[in-house]
């Protein structure tokens, strides 16, 4: 994946972005992800690719601080549009070199990015430095199986599926060796497509 490359596909998806992936089954996985979740009056959440701000519907705002990150202009401009309340703090960055201090947030919440950024890894190591201690990570993504090889079909279609702007080969494993251990795993449940998508929370140690 390329970040250059990204602006482009992603300044063409975000007219249509909620069309497909903030309705139907997405729409219905993206609620899972929040269900149940204690947030806490004052609890400061950030949002890593907060895209067109789908995830940003399924929380109560008023009562939290939030920050709400993205690579693409284009893509923040659909969530301006959206949301204009002023305990949202919109920027625009990149994942892998996030521009904020360690062990700030409650919560950090990544949906759908993990597997479109060039480093992945890297992404989520900064997701981890800047969660509290006790601090929650909610990761809601498309992961290969662990322990098995992609399918025929799967491999051949990898590199087409590349260039609409993400990569269903990588696994969570591979993203999550280098910081396993700080941060304790809460639950790791199946939502979509036969567990090709996931729901992950984490706890920092």
């Amino acid at each position: 994946m390329d970040n250059n490359r990204n602006l482009f596909i992603y300044k063409i998806w975000s007219p249509i972005y909620d069309l497909f992936f903030n309705s139907g089954p997405f729409l219905k996985a993206r609620r899972s992800l929040f269900k149940d979740i204690p947030f806490k009056e004052g609890n400061s959440v950030l949002f890593i690719g907060v895209g067109t701000g789908a995830d940003l519907e399924q929380i109560t705002l008023n009562k939290l601080a939030i920050t709400a990150i993205d690579y693409s202009e284009d893509m923040l401009k659909q969530a301006k549009r959206k949301f204009s309340s002023d305990n949202i703090l919109f920027l625009q960055m990149d994942a892998q070199h996030l521009k904020l201090a360690s062990e700030e947030y409650d919560y950090v919440v990544a949906s759908l990015i993990l597997t479109v950024v060039p480093d992945g890894r890297k992404v989520f190591r900064e997701m981890v430095r800047v969660t509290k201690k006790g601090g929650m990570i909610l990761i809601f993504d498309k992961f290969a199986p662990e322990n098995k090889a992609l399918s025929p079909l799967k491999k051949f279609l990898r590199p087409f599926i590349s260039l609409l702007g993400t990569d269903i080969g990588v696994t969570f494993k591979h993203l999550y060796q280098d910081a396993q251990d700080d941060v304790i795993m809460v639950e790791d449940q199946d939502l979509l497509f036969n567990g090709m998508y996931r729901k992950i929370r984490l706890l920092k140690k």
